[in-house]
């Protein structure tokens, strides 16, 4: 069975197509960025694999939702940030596609395969039921057990000083816990105070790894769409406090610009329900992901005539417009990983999902209908979804790095 996007045709066969290619774990992804800093830092294990220049203080600034593509497009609002496109390098993202899968790919250092945030929302296969990763966890579900790789912070704090430099009500939500928790956490609510407390935070240590959140663009991307007004004055937001850290940074300071994600708009008629097509649920006992990157999970005991059956259902119902693959052959592909870990693989669902056009994919029988009013989404592997800059907007004025090596995160 070749992995691929489904085409229907008029004798009922479905043929597919090959997939895009899987993230560039231990190379070039998200999942590099903070391990490399801690290298650089001196942090034992650690290996810079993105040869990163020699510094005594490193800031990685996470903004989510800034694909490499919309930086280029929209770049006219961004001209700090602009200035440093010619120099920046393209990184993958994680799979899929989406914050929780990012964030704790760049908090660890681990594809997702070995950290198991491997969706929006996922099935805990110990209670049969779908967990969201990012807003509220379920009660049964332990974030520190959940995802119980070390972070990369955590692991820094024992040599350096370490800070998260976040919204308040981040400080202790299971997110944090489960894939950015070590060091200090400083809260800090408006753009303007996160970059004062970061600038204070970065003087007073002679040595810091410091990790900086944004969210406010992608906020504005879902709500508005990324091609919106509301999306242009959140990036020129963006790059006034950006420019002004950058201008308040301690000499020796090198300062990161990287992103989870790329967001792509989805007009209103196309966002569909697929569960009011009953061929498309077929066998399926539950669904979760995200509208762009949907995880189908079958009914225990469902033989593979069954997932055949709805795979080339979905081939009929969307042709190229969507990419198809059994849980086998992304996970043969890397897209987690080179390695699943026995208790991320039940996670994945049996079948999966991708967009390939501009088309969201809704199970209105578990979701609301509001969520239908989401503009910019994300999740899957399009370009515009998985490539992400990194931005050295602040270095020393220093030699690369002696020590850098190519080999990926800690050992």
């Amino acid at each position: 069975m070749n992995s691929s996007s489904g085409t229907g045709s008029e004798s009922g066969k479905v043929t597919r197509e090959p997939l895009p290619p899987a993230p560039g774990y231990g190379r070039s992804s998200v999942a590099d960025v903070l391990a490399s800093s801690a290298a650089v830092l001196g942090v034992p294990g650690f290996e810079n694999t993105l040869n990163l220049p020699a510094a005594k203080r490193v800031c990685v600034v996470m903004v989510d939702g800034l694909g490499w593509s919309l930086l280029k497009q929209r770049g006219g609002h961004a001209p700090f940030l602009r200035s440093f496109v010619p120099s920046a390098r393209v990184l993958t993202a994680a799979f899929p596609t989406t914050t929780a899968a990012s964030l704790a790919s760049l908090g660890t250092g681990r594809p997702p395969g070995e950290h198991g945030m491997v969706g929006y929302d996922v099935l805990d296969p110990d209670q049969d039921k779908v967990v969201n990763m990012l807003g509220n966890w379920d009660a049964g579900v332990d974030p520190e057990r959940w995802q119980p790789c070390p972070t990369v912070l955590e692991q820094a704090a024992e040599h350096i000083p370490v800070a998260s430099v976040s919204l308040p009500r981040f400080a202790d939500s299971a997110m944090t816990r489960a894939a950015l928790r070590g060091g200090e956490f400083i809260g800090a609510t408006g753009v303007h105070a996160r970059v004062a407390a970061a600038a204070q935070a970065l003087a007073a240590a002679p040595r810091m790894l410091m990790y900086l959140y944004w969210n406010e663009l992608d906020k504005a991307g879902h709500k508005h769409g990324s091609q919106s007004q509301q999306w242009g004055f959140q990036l020129e937001e963006l790059d006034s406090a950006l420019k002004l850290l950058a201008s308040r940074l301690p000499a020796d300071t090198l300062l990161l610009l990287t992103a989870d994600h790329g967001m792509v708009d989805i007009a209103p008629e196309h966002r569909h329900d697929f569960s009011a097509d009953p061929s498309l649920i077929a066998g399926v006992r539950h669904t979760a992901g995200e509208p762009r990157m949907v995880h189908l999970y079958l009914e225990p005991g469902a033989g593979e005539q069954v997932r055949q059956n709805l795979m080339d259902s979905w081939g009929r119902a969307y042709g190229n417009k969507i990419w198809i693959a059994t849980r086998e052959e992304a996970v043969n592909a890397g897209y987690f990983g080179p390695v699943v870990s026995p208790s991320v693989l039940p996670r994945i669902g049996d079948v999966l999902v991708m967009a390939r056009e501009p088309i969201a994919l809704y199970d209105l029988r578990r979701m609301k209908s509001a969520s239908l009013e989401v503009v910019g989404q994300h999740g899957s592997l399009t370009r515009a979804e998985r490539e992400v800059p990194l931005l050295q907007l602040a270095a020393p004025a220093t030699k690369r790095n002696p020590g850098a090596q190519s080999g990926g995160r800690k050992k």
